[in-house]
């Protein structure tokens, strides 16, 4: 059942909702592992680190809606459940326990890394298709470039 018509032609549309589904995954998964590390981080840096964390959080829960509700505007339905954030995120899994403050900063320079790659991609598959998906993906990338620069100079 499509209750939503978009004007994207079907191929098109395929294209944008894998890509906005993609960003959808991995910025759900990025909120969830920020969250973790922020709950587990230990050490000297712990203040400063534990806060940008949940700066990190902010953002990618901010930018997952709009990914979201991009996606329901064109008739693609958003699929943010665990399962399937687990199965399709490309963040690796954080370590269980404590984690150090120099290890919960390469968590985080890893995971944004990971993410940042595939919205590279995805900015570069729907220029064509869809600019309007295309400058949504842009501006949330260079929200978590920023945030992986931030983390970066932590551990330089």
């Amino acid at each position: 059942m499509s209750v939503v018509k978009s004007s994207l032609s079907d191929a098109d549309l395929k294209l944008v909702g894998e890509a906005l589904q993609g960003a959808l995954v991995d910025l759900l998964d990025l909120s969830l592992v920020s969250k973790q590390v922020h709950w587990n981080i230990v050490g000297p840096r712990f203040r400063s680190v534990h806060l940008q964390l949940d700066e990190v959080v902010t953002t990618a829960r901010g930018h997952s809606d709009t990914v979201a509700e991009r996606a329901a505007a064109i008739g693609v339905t958003p699929d943010g459940r665990a399962a399937t954030v687990a199965t399709q995120s490309a963040i690796g899994t954080v370590p269980e326990g404590w984690i150090k403050d120099p290890d919960a900063v390469r968590t985080m320079v890893d995971a944004l890394g990971a993410v940042i790659v595939r919205m590279r991609e995805r900015i570069r598959a729907t220029d064509e298709p869809d600019p309007v998906t295309q400058d949504i993906l842009i501006g949330l990338t260079a929200d978590l470039e920023k945030h992986a620069w931030m983390f970066m100079a932590e551990n330089a």
